[in-house]
């Protein structure tokens, strides 16, 4: 392990501290500041000549801040002749706008592929992508974990039974097919019309959910309404109870607000892929590590061993 090397961003520093304790790892010394005018500002303080280098920085709100700090640190390993850089970005960010769904629109997402790879990004280390075929824009490895180990432990060990699990939208059939097939329980389908990029308006559901406990499965929860929706719906139907199970909670806008309103949700189960906000802490709002996941991806890469084994 003398040739591994982690560093981090300040985009989830302690979910970085936390991978570094599970691979019995020193984070690595990097200044990653503000130069008066606001300007990035890094310094590599460790010696990476030569090293297996990753750098942990989910592109999470603030979006555009950790991007770039992303970009620079990688610029700057590189510079100073690290022989691998791997970006591990438990969060994609931009990762929603990744074709052309109306004139005149940006491929954001093929953008970003293209600017971490010109940075310096040697293969990439990410989870739960919002869609799939983002692995495509790249022209490096990627290495595209999930999250569902980690929440099917967290249900095994509340022990519900009677499941069924719910695809907010058609989007999500493929996830919400994985988990029912590890549960071995039934499959749900909520269609939906979207009128704006905010607001949908849930139409029917698909699938047998009456009597039963519904986890509402996805991959991230931005402002909520997309899930809310979903819950009253179910509800509608009878169903028992209502979880949800979301890989990466962004929490924007009027997220816990809403969250705080519907009583109808019995918990929201996120990852750390985020960091989650004290002011959007909530007692319905449970956060599991993916700490472990990311370490073993990390160690299984460094020591050039196949991760398939993570993938499902």
């Amino acid at each position: 392990m003398n040739k591994l090397k982690i560093f981090s961003g300040n985009a989830n520093l302690e979910l970085a501290q936390s991978i570094c304790k599970v691979l019995g790892v020193t984070l690595g010394d990097a200044l990653v500041g503000r130069f008066s005018e606001g300007e990035i500002r890094v310094k590599i303080n460790d010696n990476v000549r030569g090293k297996d280098v990753f750098v942990i920085q989910p592109t999470c709100p603030p979006t555009n801040e950790n991007l770039m700090e992303l970009l620079v640190m990688m610029d700057a390993l590189r510079r100073a002749s690290a022989q691998r850089i791997t970006a591990v970005v438990p969060y994609f960010g931009y990762a929603r706008q990744d074709r052309k769904d109306q004139p005149r629109v940006p491929i954001t997402a093929k953008l970003v592929a293209n600017l971490l790879t010109v940075a310096g990004a040697s293969r990439v280390l990410t989870m739960d992508l919002h869609a799939g075929q983002i692995q495509g824009f790249f022209d490096i490895p990627v290495d595209h974990l999930f999250a569902v180990n980690v929440f099917i432990d967290y249900f095994n060990e509340i022990n519900t039974k009677n499941l069924v699990l719910v695809s907010p939208d058609v989007g999500s059939i493929k996830m919400a097919r994985s988990y029912a097939k590890r549960f071995g329980a039934g499959l749900a389908i909520i269609d939906k019309r979207r009128d704006s990029p905010e607001k949908t308006e849930v139409m029917h559901i698909m699938g047998e959910v009456e009597g039963k406990h519904a986890i509402i499965v996805d991959d991230l929860i931005a402002t909520g309404s997309s899930l809310i929706e979903a819950v009253e719906a179910l509800k509608r139907a009878k169903c028992k109870s209502v979880r949800a199970a979301i890989s990466h909670g962004v929490l924007c806008g009027p997220a816990i607000e809403r969250i705080e309103a519907c009583k109808d949700l019995e918990e929201l189960i996120i990852t750390d892929s985020i960091p989650l906000d004290e002011k959007k802490k909530h007692p319905r709002i449970k956060v599991l590590s993916i700490a472990n996941l990311l370490a073993e991806a990390i160690n299984r890469i460094h020591n050039e061993e196949s991760i398939s084994c993570l993938f499902y």
